[in-house]
């Protein structure tokens, strides 16, 4: 069994991801192709100044896990001062220099890092259980978890991309923020299929130029090509138009970018409202707490029906955000809906040799698995999903819910992720850690149990945790020592750079 040296735990604090001498000046902004926006920019030094300061950090704090007080009290406790974010109550404000990926509480799931104006789009979208929920473009998944929560962690969420890496990243953050009403799927959206069904929500996070992530990207002000608009609109098109399709009447469909360009955003709009003339209207929306701009009604001599002026672009000097927009569209509840999809067949038998070994090692309710649904998805375990979750047969999944239990070792063992979500429920088998020992755990070492926690716990697996937070699974060795079992992939991870 090797034992891993320890290493310093890490810094709570990195350098910002350019130096300022990488940053864009004045002058160079002046002189680049951000000057096609300047009469659409109310104050074009501020938004200057503000292209020039990195972009804060911001978190939302897990609703299954932990409150936003709580989490305010972990970050107060390492000498910070989050601040909250008006109009997202659940999230807070770092500063740019502070490294969340690498935090023992972000590791296990108590929080997720999402850039402020990516947080917004899920706010507007009026979720509420029971509700059908496509992501047509989900990777990396802060947007679907938001959906997730925002539905009790219950219900039918289909979150799909095109990149099979992409939905890697994507599934590991529900796995470790303990997502079990997600089925995920790899497809071109522009192709997602019909026999799929309606949904009440369709989110469209389109792929775009990410003009406005230059702040995170200060290269991208050298290598863009404003041409690159143009490229990408008949793709958003060929998106939006299959999220308008795969709407129920009465339905909404939330298209967002991040992006400056009026030919990626109202251009788009614009022109699918056109095609779906009389079906759908731009609803109004309202973000409280945020200094928004309307959509754009005239772009290089195209007039655009006045009520494009309903989207709301997000400028980065406005909120000290990156840049933005947002379109929300209804559907006419009047026209007709299609018949209900085929499910996809979930088999929930012959699994009770597995859970109730659970429910004798871990001490859980004698009920505890009705709350769920099981399915075994592949040879290697099980997988753990809402009671309720009823995804389509077509188009095939990539994976559903959460896998929670190894049954293909022995002895068999929950993962990482299905103790994160057991964990609270275990009433045996339980290892408080202390700070040393935390430390140790998530970087994968090996170290010494005290003797309190030898003489209450026998050797084998046991669920871990740390001032009451669950961290994971640890065997404890009949030699004498404590070993990790958190996942190398969680370990020390940075924080995502994507906007979620």
């Amino acid at each position: 069994m090797p034992h891993h040296s320890p290493s310093p735990p890490p810094s709570n604090h990195r350098p910002t991801r350019t130096d300022a001498a990488a940053r864009p000046t004045p002058t160079q902004l002046a002189h680049s192709w951000l000057t096609r926006y300047r009469d659409l920019i109310d104050d074009w030094d501020a938004f200057a100044a503000a292209l020039a300061r990195s972009l804060p950090v911001t978190l939302w704090a897990n609703p299954t896990r932990i409150s936003i007080a709580a989490l305010t009290d972990l970050l107060t406790e390492d000498a910070l001062a989050p601040q909250p974010i008006p109009g997202l109550p659940n999230a807070l404000r770092l500063p740019p220099e502070y490294r969340v990926g690498q935090q023992w509480w972000y590791c296990v799931g108590l929080a997720h890092a999402q850039e402020v104006v990516s947080q917004l789009p899920v706010t507007v979208l009026d979720l509420q259980p029971g509700q059908r929920v496509l992501d047509l473009c989900a990777a990396p998944g802060g947007k679907t978890a938001q959906i997730a929560f925002a539905l009790g962690n219950r219900g039918t969420v289909i979150a799909n991309d095109i990149g099979y890496g992409r939905l890697k990243a994507l599934q590991g953050n529900l796995d470790r923020l303990g997502v079990i009403n997600v089925t995920t799927t790899q497809s071109d959206g522009r192709n997602w299929p019909t026999a799929s069904g309606q949904f009440d929500r369709v989110l469209v996070d389109a792929p775009c130029s990410s003009e406005g992530t230059i702040r995170r990207n200060p290269s991208l002000l050298q290598r863009h090509d404003p041409a690159t608009a143009e490229r990408f609109g008949p793709r958003q098109r060929a998106l939006l138009r299959r999220a308008v399709q795969r709407c129920r009447p009465g339905g909404l469909v939330l298209y967002s970018t991040c992006t400056f360009a009026p030919e990626e955003n109202e251009l788009v709009v614009a022109d699918i409202l056109a095609e779906y003339a009389g079906q759908l209207q731009l609803r109004e929306i309202d973000f409280p707490g945020f200094n928004t701009a309307p959509g754009v009604t005239r772009w290089l001599g195209r007039t655009l029906p006045p009520e494009l002026a309903r989207c709301r672009r997000f400028w980065p000097h406005r909120n000290d955000t990156g840049g933005f927009f947002i379109a929300l569209l209804e559907k006419d509840p009047s026209l007709p809906a299609e018949p209900e999809p085929e499910l996809a067949h979930l088999a929930d038998s012959e699994h009770d040799e597995w859970l109730d070994g659970l429910i004798a090692k871990y001490g859980l309710p004698e009920d505890y698995w009705s709350r769920y649904r099981i399915n075994r998805q592949t040879k290697r375990g099980l997988h753990l999903l809402a009671a309720d979750h009823a995804p389509p047969a077509v188009p095939a999944a990539e994976g559903r819910g959460l896998f929670f239990h190894r049954t293909n070792v022995r002895p068999p063992k929950p993962t990482t992720s299905g103790a994160l979500v057991i964990g609270p429920d275990a009433t045996r088998f339980r290892l408080e850690l202390n700070r040393e020992q935390r430390d140790a755990y998530l970087r994968r070492e090996l170290f010494a149990p005290t003797a309190a926690q030898r003489a209450a716990n026998p050797p084998g697996q046991a669920i871990v945790s740390y001032r009451g937070q669950i961290l994971g699974i640890a065997v404890l060795h009949r030699s004498g020592v404590i070993e990790s079992q958190f996942p190398s992939r969680w370990s020390g991870q940075a924080a995502t750079e994507l906007p979620a």
